[in-house]
């Protein structure tokens, strides 16, 4: 419960802080969105920062140096948990604007940043905003922003992902920009795991090396998503080492162990 509150009070004075930098960036963003963005990932990445850092979290960040700075990319990442656009705004080093669902537009203060750094708001029932979040993710990449999606298109209940859904992927072949297969890890062990509270716990988001489309075959071009979550899959075996010490993976470790007695007998 301490946890909770302490990250709840440091994201309400953030925003109580920053309310008149916001209000000037939205007059700035009428005028040149991608400038105001400029200004205001940063003061998300800190805020991010310091939530996480009084809810307790150690976020461990790996493969930043595969993130080119010269060209802007599609980040695909796997969906653990509703703490991942604040794992990505924590650690992304390159100015990024991420697809989120529609229900975020709903929240004040946190929907009003996401505008500002060019996030886009999806319909999931509504194919009609699919192509458009396409569009308008092409248009940030070929004005020099980075565009983070989840092409699993809904959070993975289970350890499995759900597949990665192909047609995510037209922001890179439309646009012809890399891929950087995004993984992560733990951010479910922070708080759904056991929400409503949240517990101290370690979670990873790692940065694969880029994926060229001019480099694939035609095989893996045609299912470049599927190609993509391959790789993201050997990135999260990697992270398990991390993790070892989390309270719902040593209550997993507990229940497995006391399965295994109840079958001995």
């Amino acid at each position: 419960m301490f946890l909770l509150i302490t990250a709840g009070l440091t994201l309400i004075l953030f925003f109580i802080v920053t309310l008149p930098l916001l209000i000037i960036l939205e007059l700035v963003r009428l005028r040149n969105p991608i400038a105001a963005s400029k200004v205001a990932q940063p003061v998300v990445k800190a805020g991010f920062n310091a939530v996480l850092f009084f809810a307790g979290s150690k976020v461990i960040k790996l493969g930043l140096e595969n993130v080119p700075k010269d060209t802007p990319v599609m980040f695909a990442a796997n969906h653990r948990g509703i703490l991942d656009a604040a794992l990505a705004y924590a650690s992304l080093p390159v100015q990024t604007g991420i697809v989120s669902k529609k229900e975020l537009r709903k929240v004040p203060f946190l929907s009003w940043w996401m505008d500002l750094c060019c996030c886009f708001f999806l319909d999931r029932k509504d194919p009609r905003s699919g192509i458009k979040m396409i569009l308008k993710s092409i248009e940030n990449i070929d004005n020099g922003l980075s565009m983070f999606i989840a092409p699993e298109g809904t959070r993975s209940k289970t350890k499995e992902m759900n597949p990665f859904k192909e047609g995510s992927f037209k922001i890179s072949t439309k646009s012809g920009c890399p891929i950087i297969p995004v993984a992560i890890s733990g951010a479910d062990d922070i708080f759904e795991n056991h929400k409503p509270f949240i517990k101290r716990a370690t979670a990873v988001i790692e940065y694969g090396k880029p994926i060229f489309l001019k480099d694939l075959s035609d095989e893996e071009f045609k299912f470049v998503g599927a190609y993509t979550q391959k790789i993201v899959a050997e990135m999260l075996e990697g992270h398990e080492k991390y993790l070892t010490k989390n309270p719902s993976r040593i209550a997993e470790r507990k229940a497995l162990a006391a399965a295994e007695k109840d079958v001995e007998k």
